[in-house]
């Protein structure tokens, strides 16, 4: 289309250069231009122009870059356009006599028709968004300052020491810091949805390893609510022991606390995501409050009640004491204080997790999550460290305990310097308070005890309600996926925020269940092998996505590093082993089984994984890598071209080509659609249905469909074009022509044609025919290249199909989608104790060997014996049955049954002759034409199918050959189970179309056995030297 300037303040249109244009169906417009926008018949139009002309500065169909064009979903209440075709700015319309492929404005709940955009629908409430602060930061520090800062960090710190301590949370921070910035750039290559880690994982490894741990992501979560549940209920036992209440017993109130709080943040879970939001937003505030007043305890001198539990504010012994550490008990070591403390900084997800509910998650993300993992890690280690330079490890709590005159010299421990004497309880191991002996050293240090059991409820409640909303969240985007059995009845979600009401029961019910428990120290190191495997496929898919260097992977936050990604990784698996090996174990395991699952049922999904990306570059290195290295014989393998037209038309002859290429060899199932290249003919020979189909029948090929004007042609681009380096195809394997006695001299002339074509481009050529076709059913011609066909002929006896049931559908889509079962051949069944008969008459170079070989290395044929048949003299026919037996042997192909066949050029019977003369007569010139003014050479090239007297006389061995050929399979190979006869090949110019087809016709002609012809490039594929 030619554009035209537009001048600054006037706007040049089309309609004004060109008038007004339509193309007409049946009932009036289809569609048309009236120079500003395509329209349909019915009022609805194609995209404006308007903004192109503003952007460009030209008055054309062309627009300029738009949202809309690359958004997969509409914006609620306005008109989502849409930019014109390639046809449509391509093509001449006014010539074209069918209408492109328009692509309509669209607009969820107009009517067809009804252009008017005052009918939109009304927008619908818009769901709870949460910006980076209120929706990652504050969450992922609340799920990070969770029962193990107020319970568990005192006590790993008398264990480890300050120092290590310290490093215990450094090197936490450093997994979760590395998987946090890898989680960045993942959540900021492309828009992110619902489902947090298992989106984020899946998206970019792929469904196999994205489902697996997705799974197990969500089932952490939910034992992690377990394990924050629990440290608050071991506080309000612990409230309740020291006011000496008890409602059972320590273990049982514990659980029965526990079950109760599970109980009510399930509701405040159901009340919804703002509920859920303004309830975190408090428990923030509190743990803030409960912070400020430990460490104004930390400063106020310590009393003499606090001195008594080994309080002394700060001292430099008593920093100097505590930084070495201390180990006590079987838990005393360092990957012991480890698993129990890394729990705590598993909470650097609890963002990610409802990336659904974030206004801007490739925002969010990255922001919240690395500040929380700054401020979190920087109180850590100011608690580690003012705790311990402020608090002994071992104090008896008795106000008589102090240093007596006459027994300084005996008396242990650091608080004999400050005027206390704790040696019986060190000595008797009796000590109750002191940072190795009381989990609540925080309530002692602090200026207000009740405010830390606040921050302690705040902390834990937090954590639980985060990772109860977190489980849920990313189990319904797993469960919508369909990646699993059963499990979608979880996926339903209700409400404007799409809640998972089905999941949150779920995870209440696990978390119940790991309640029961009731031991801390238990449930923590279960949940740090399952996190810990969730870092390091994050940090790996990280990696991955770079190392494949995918176009597709631009994430616009650029502060990770895939080699501290792949550290990352490996860092998150030695952990896993150092922690606990067997549950390191069982977690892989889970993994790989659930990884295994997948890959079996392959889901039909695609994400554009960093795998595809791997596997493409692994694919385009191995194929060049081809190049550096010459062929050799005994790496030959037959690489096919199928010409099978749509696969699911003639399934057998996919059948038999994929039986002895599957897992060996290339094959290829060519498509020639024939007109000119038009949407619609695009469309039908580069159907992915047409893959589909291969994959639901279990066939290993490829599909490879052209557009030409005529078949012979199509072939011609299919037998060059095919393939890519070394990996192209060798062999053209065709079906046979039955329908060529009815069908019009040039398609016989352009099916000879096509193998004269794969002869001359050094192919090995093979025609598969069958007694009842190849073809599933005669209904479906409309589906068949008209150049194969194969219809009954009269005058053969042959047996007809039966006709399809009344829903049967030759349709690709029909055949994957339905549930009927695909058609069957007789190539998908056992072939028994049956024989394969093999008429190596002439040497091709050994494929006409080579073929039943490979057959028989499948488990359908393994049973099947190979008869080799061989021509020969009757005078020699020991010695050459010999000879022969001794060259196969070379060969090492396991044939040890050989026949010669002395009376192979014996006279054929006169009425088999005749049969033959009677076949050709059609064709042959008769004496109108000779006796007419057209010459010789002018009537062989209008109608090369012709065939003369001459050409009779001169091929007439060859053709008494294959009708005497014909007999000796009718007496030999009758009960087969199939027939591999070498093929013979007609000189082109000398043996007419015509005539050549006659010799395939009658060779393989009222045989009750599928026939293969085969002929081999005169090329050796066969050797029996070692190099």
């Amino acid at each position: 289309m030619e554009e035209v300037p537009a001048a600054p303040n006037e706007g040049i249109s089309l309609s004004a250069l060109r008038s007004q244009f339509s193309v007409n169906g049946e009932e009036g417009p289809k569609y048309g231009f009236d120079g500003s926008k395509y329209h349909y018949g019915d009022g609805t139009s194609v995209a404006s122009q308007n903004s192109s002309q503003i952007l460009t500065g030209y008055d054309t169909l062309d627009v300029g870059p738009n949202y809309d064009f690359y958004a997969n979903t509409n914006a609620q209440g306005r008109v989502r356009r849409s930019r014109p075709s390639l046809f449509q700015l391509h093509s001449n319309i006014e010539e074209d006599s069918c209408p492109p492929p328009l692509y309509e404005e669209t607009n969820t709940g107009r009517a067809p028709g009804d252009s008017s955009e005052d009918d939109v629908e009304e927008p619908q409430s818009e769901p709870t968004r949460f910006g980076w602060v209120k929706g990652v930061m504050i969450r992922c520090m609340l799920n990070i300052w969770g029962v193990i800062l107020y319970l568990r960090l005192p006590w790993i710190t008398a264990q480890a020491g300050i120092g290590l301590t310290w490093v215990i949370i450094l090197l936490s921070s450093c997994i979760t810091g590395i998987t946090g910035l890898s989680t960045s750039a993942i959540a900021t290559n492309g828009r992110v949805k619902g489902g947090g880690t298992y989106f984020l994982i899946s998206r970019s490894l792929g469904p196999e390893l994205g489902g697996s741990i997705g799974l197990i992501f969500a089932f952490a979560n939910a034992v992690a609510v377990a394990m924050h549940t629990v440290g608050f209920a071991e506080t309000v036992q612990a409230l309740m022991q020291e006011s000496g209440a008890s409602i059972v017993d320590p273990i049982n109130d514990i659980r029965i606390i526990g079950v109760i709080t599970v109980t009510c943040l399930l509701a405040i879970s159901l009340a919804g995501m703002e509920w859920e939001a303004k309830a975190q937003v408090l428990f923030f505030i509190v743990i803030l409050v409960s912070f400020a007043n430990y460490i104004v305890g930390t400063i106020i001198p310590a009393t003499p009640q606090k001195q008594a539990k080994g309080f002394f504010s700060y001292q430099a012994d008593i920093f100097a004491e505590n930084f070495v550490p201390n180990w006590r008990g079987p838990e005393g070591n360092f990957f012991g204080m480890f698993s129990i403390f890394f729990p705590s900084a598993t909470g650097i997800l609890a963002g990610a997790n409802i990336s659904g509910d974030l206004k801007d998650p490739t925002v969010a993300i990255p922001r919240g999550t690395l500040m929380a993992i700054f401020w979190t890690t920087l109180s850590y280690l100011i608690i580690a460290a003012t705790i311990g330079a402020c608090l002994v490890r071992d104090a008896s709590g008795i106000m008589n305990d102090t240093l007596a005159m006459s027994s300084a010299d005996s008396c242990q421990g650091l608080a004999c310097q400050y005027g206390w004497d704790f040696t019986d309880c060190i000595t008797n191991r009796t000590c109750t308070y002191g940072l190795s002996n009381q989990y609540q050293s925080m309530s002692l240090v602090s200026g207000f005890a009740p405010l830390i059991t606040a921050g302690i409820f705040g902390a834990t409640l937090s954590s639980a309600l985060a990772c109860l909303v977190s489980a849920p969240k990313v189990f319904q985007c797993l469960c919508k996926d369909n990646l699993y059995p059963v499990i979608g009845f979880f996926g339903k979600g209700n409400g404007k925020n799409d809640e998972p009401i089905r999941g949150y029961v779920l995870a209440y019910i696990i978390a119940v269940c790991f309640v029961l428990i009731a031991e801390l120290n238990t449930i923590a190191p279960i949940i740090s092998n399952f996190f810990l495997c969730s870092y390091a496929l994050i940090n790996f898919s990280c990696f991955h996505a770079s190392i494949t260097n995918s176009p597709g992977w631009r994430p616009s936050f650029r502060f990770y590093s895939k080699w501290m990604s792949l550290l990352g990784a490996v860092v998150s698996v030695i952990i896993m082993f150092l922690l606990t090996w067997w549950a390191a174990l069982i977690a892989i395991g889970i993994v790989i089984f659930l990884l295994g699952y997948v890959l079996y049922k392959r889901p039909s999904v695609n994400w554009g994984s960093s795998v595809q990306a791997g596997s493409y570059n692994m694919a385009l290195s191995y194929c060049v890598s081809l190049n550096q290295v010459d062929d050799h014989i005994k790496n030959y393998r037959p690489q096919c071209l199928v010409l099978t037209g749509p696969p699911s038309c003639r399934p057998a002859l996919v059948d038999f080509v994929g039986t002895f290429t599957k897992n060996l060899s290339l094959m290829i199932c060519g498509n020639v659609v024939t007109g000119g290249p038009s949407p619609a003919t695009l469309d039908t020979a580069s159907s992915n249905s047409h893959v589909t189909w291969l994959n639901k029948r279990q066939i290993k090929s490829f599909y490879h469909g052209v557009v030409a004007n005529d078949l012979r042609t199509g072939v011609k681009m299919l037998l060059q074009g095919a393939g890519l380096g070394r990996i192209r195809p060798n062999v053209l394997l065709t079906g046979f022509k039955r329908d060529w006695r009815k069908d019009k001299p040039s398609c016989i002339d352009n099916y000879i044609g096509i193998l004269h074509d794969a002869f001359d481009l050094q192919y090995g050529v093979c025609v598969l025919r069958m007694r009842e076709g190849l073809d599933v059913f005669r209904q479906a011609q409309t589906h068949v290249n008209p150049g194969f066909e194969a219809s009954p002929e009269r005058g053969v006896n042959t047996s007809v199909p039966p006709a399809p049931p009344a829903n049967f559908s030759l349709d690709p889509d029909a055949m994957v989608t339905e549930p009927q079962p695909q058609p069957s051949t007789v190539f998908q069944s056992q072939q028994g104790k049956k024989t394969i008969d093999v008429y190596w008459l002439f040497d091709d170079g050994g494929l006409t060997l080579l073929l039943p070989y490979l057959l028989t290395r499948k488990k359908r044929w393994a049973r099947c014996k190979v008869r080799v048949f061989v021509g020969g003299d009757i005078q020699r026919k020991e010695e050459q049955r010999k000879e022969v037996m001794d060259l196969i042997s070379k060969f090492r192909l396991g044939f040890h049954d050989v026949e010669v066949l002395p009376d192979i050029n014996a006279r054929p019977q006169p009425e088999h002759v005749r049969r033959f003369e009677d076949l050709i007569g059609p064709y042959r010139i008769n004496t109108a034409q000779k006796d007419g003014h057209v010459t010789a050479e002018q009537l062989n090239q209008d109608c090369p199918w012709m065939v003369s007297d001459e050409e009779i006389e001169t091929n007439k061995p060859k053709t008494l050959r294959q009708i005497r050929l014909n007999e000796v399979l009718q007496d030999y190979s009758r009960d087969a189970a199939i027939i591999i006869v070498t093929m013979p090949v007609g000189r082109r110019g000398q043996c007419p179309s015509a005539l050549y087809m006659a010799w395939l016709e009658t060779l393989s002609r009222d045989l009750r056995p599928p026939v293969l012809l085969v002929r081999g490039n005169q090329e050796n594929v066969l050797t029996f030297y070692c190099q």
